[in-house]
């Protein structure tokens, strides 16, 4: 037997843990703790999980090509070469029919790890601005809008800080757990925790401050805040007077919130949010870290203004235990640098689906920012979190369906489970029903896979180097080595696009013949190769350089910080931060429904076919307030239906105390695999949250487009089990 250890990047998630794999005769059959104790809690029962996802026995290994109508779940193996010369063709056909933004591409750098730019790359060569991911909702959108007000997107410095606010945030032991270990590091050593969430989540309980605001209030929470900040001068003038703009427009606009408004609001006591506001302003280095749920809500630009706008006035922007305008690793060519963005022609970004209605995180907004990116961190194009350059999802998904403003009839979708990914589910059916082409590039046969024409079997992050890099948010670098060899006929995502690209006619755009010949090339700035790179080196960061502003100032186009934002003016969008209130409950929806919180076992709609992740947590919940269950004559662990005006779901209920009245909060992502063959798309549409949220105008944030996840109305029934599901099924 010959047993190696490799040290590798986990991706089952977003957090990019660094842990050992240990391979045993070609297949890897543990996954360690880091071997450095600072590193070694780094780790949760996903990743350790993850010998049983790499090596599932219904693991796709060969291409598959549709036989069958769309949906029917009917196949024929053919070889990898087959695959790509098809899917050239017919998409070759597609654009010479329709035009280059007839495609349309949706991945997840969280799931393939990376795509080293090349999926940008290929569509930028071809002129498809049609680009879209998960990272709309989640991170990527923060990245966007924090841009525009001083420029970059901070990460913070847990690891100093003295004050951590999360807004709707849960860091735990086996989700994000990086964040939750230095979130209880912090406070082991008396860093304050403010916790805004309408649960009584595990942080909360443990919160020094909990403000159980009603969902979807944030940014009017945040302007109670300043309001404090402001009247009580606990803001930092001097850099205020120095390095802001737009302080007296802001705060006649924060004047009107006073507290009494924001209390009847946001349902939280003014006392206590001045409290807050208070422990925050004065703390010596805090910190807001990025949160999803301030990500998906109708107020999203304005509540993630509001929050870089907080870091800002109050001096807590590039200092120790505060936001770190970190920067690019100086040794290190990015996703960006690969992507190719001057190759695709003005005409075709402003093709762009989003471009003119939602411009933020569009190649509109993107274009405006080119010179002062240029001249703060030396990039034209900087992509943080891949989510700078991005077409609108829902626009996109339209354009598929209905072809307004055109058709889009060519749909890839790598790494990404797009059908229960977005918002109005049914919307996206529709629209992949409606194409002429659609590829997945799966490990596992997902719903939207299901709807392909093409299946292609990826490669796992235990089957492959690299250099993991935060995605262009931080400047660390981090090992990941092969420790096995992927399946045959599995490819990366890079091995897709290289093959593609190769095969339409951009050759000489895709020169590397391995993934590692790119890593020398993208390590290049430093003088190594990746072989060099992993002999010496497992992680690396620059030492932290405080107040870079004061050398080149910040890539706005004031140069400043934009309290009130000069692009967003620009654009015809307010420049300055509001509340904006969604449609509210009514006698008939009762409830505030809030989506997209996710399980621990599980990461967005992955590993439900994983029996020791799916024993945690057998069966989709609705979580209630006891007295709310009540009222509708519910209990616990019985079938309920959640309706809302776009659709109905079904789920067990779950009577918590921790649930603030009024509110019913969804898990995101539910399918169930073991009922491929019996049910249609293996119950895509049965308890998929996706299913509940529309993407009308009056339920999107105005400038991204972003759904309103948090707090739309809904009423919860009783009903019997879903069919085809018994409880052995679900539960064993």
């Amino acid at each position: 037997m010959t047993t190696t250890t490799s040290y590798t990047v986990c991706t089952i998630c977003d957090a990019g843990c660094q842990m050992r794999a240990v391979a045993e005769d070609g297949a890897v059959t543990k996954i360690l703790p880091h071997d450095s104790p600072a590193l070694a809690r780094n780790i949760c029962y996903k990743g350790t999980a993850a010998p049983q996802i790499h090596n599932h026995p219904d693991r796709l290994r060969v291409p598959l090509k549709r036989v069958g109508a769309r949906g029917e779940d009917r196949w024929e193996e053919i070889t990898y070469a087959q695959a790509i010369d098809e899917i050239a063709d017919r998409l070759q056909a597609v654009v010479d029919t329709h035009g280059p933004e007839a495609f349309a591409v949706s991945t997840s750098g969280w799931n393939t790890q990376t795509t080293h730019g090349f999926d940008r790359r290929f569509m930028n060569l071809l002129g498809a601005p049609n680009w879209i991911s998960g990272v709309s909702l989640c991170a990527g959108n923060t990245a966007a809008v924090n841009r525009l007000t001083y420029g970059w997107f901070p990460f913070p410095d847990l690891m100093n800080t003295n004050c951590i606010v999360l807004f709707g945030h849960n860091p735990r032991k086996h989700s994000w757990t990086p964040i939750y270990n230095m979130v209880e590091a912090a406070r082991a050593r008396g860093a304050k925790v403010i916790v805004l969430d309408p649960r009584v989540s595990e942080q909360a309980e443990k919160a020094d401050l909990h403000l159980q605001l009603r969902a979807g209030t944030d940014a009017a929470m945040c302007l109670g805040w300043l309001k404090v900040i402001f009247d009580e001068g606990l803001y930092d003038a001097t850099f205020v007077r120095d390095w802001c703009v737009g302080f007296d427009e802001l705060r006649a606009r924060v004047d009107e919130y006073p507290l009494e408004r924001v209390e009847q609001i946001t349902g939280v006591d003014r006392e206590l949010i001045a409290e807050a506001a208070r422990a925050y302003a004065t703390a010596d280095g805090g910190c807001i870290p990025w949160t999803p749920v301030t990500d998906q809500q109708i107020s999203s630009t304005s509540a993630i203004r509001l929050h870089s706008i907080l870091r800002a006035v109050t001096g807590n922007l590039d200092v120790v235990g505060g936001e770190m305008l970190n920067g690019i690793h100086p040794g290190w060519r990015t996703e960006a640098d690969l992507q190719m963005h001057d190759a695709i022609s003005p005409e075709q970004r402003a093709k762009q689906l989003g471009y003119s209605t939602h411009p933020v995180y569009t190649y509109r907004t993107a274009e405006m920012l080119r010179p002062h990116l240029q001249r703060v961190w030396g990039r034209e194009w900087m992509d943080q979190v891949m989510g700078c350059h991005m077409a609108n999802p829902s626009e996109v998904f339209r354009a598929m369906a209905d072809g307004d403003p055109y058709p889009i009839k060519a749909f890839f979708a790598l790494g990404n489970n797009a059908l229960l990914s977005y918002p109005n589910q049914h919307q996206i059916h529709r629209g992949l029903m409606n194409q002429d082409l659609v590829v997945a590039h799966e490990i596992f046969m997902t719903p939207t896979a299901m709807l392909a024409d093409y299946v292609l079997p990826g490669d796992v992050f235990t089957e492959r180097p690299h250099v993991a890099d935060t995605w262009g948010w931080g400047n660390r670098l981090t090992l990941s080595e092969q420790a096995v060899q992927a399946p045959e006929q599995a490819s990366s995502t890079f091995r897709f696009w290289t093959d593609l690209g190769r095969r339409m006619g951009f050759a000489e755009h895709f020169p590397w013949d391995d993934l590692e010949a790119l890593l020398d090339h993208r390590l290049e700035p430093s003088g190594r190769t990746y072989a060099s790179f992993a002999a010496s080196v497992v992680m690396e960061q620059a030492p932290p350089e405080y107040r870079k502003y004061r050398k080149v100032g910040f890539a706005t186009p004031s140069g400043k910080v934009e309290l009130s934002s000069s692009i967003l003016g620009d654009l015809g969008f307010d420049p300055l931060p509001y509340h904006r209130e969604a449609p509210a409950p009514s006698e008939q929806y009762p409830y505030r429904v809030f989506t997209g919180v996710r399980e621990d076992p599980f990461f967005q709609t992955g590993q439900r076919n994983i029996p020791v992740l799916r024993r945690r947590s057998p069966s989709p919940k609705l979580f209630l307030n006891p007295d709310d269950a009540a009222g509708d004559g519910l209990v616990d662990g019985q079938w309920a239906r959640l309706e809302t005006p776009t659709g109905a779901v079904v789920a067990k209920v779950a009577v918590q105390s921790n649930m603030l009245r009024g509110h019913v909060r969804v898990p995101h992502g539910w399918w169930y695999p073991e009922t491929r063959g019996a049910l249609p798309l293996a119950g895509a549409f049965v308890s998929s949250d996706a299913v509940l949220c529309a993407d009308g105008d009056e339920f999107l944030d105005a400038e991204q487009g972003i759904p309103h996840f948090k707090g739309f109305a809904g009423r919860v029934v009783a009903c019997a089990p879903p069919d085809h599901m018994s409880t052995e099924t679900l539960e064993g």
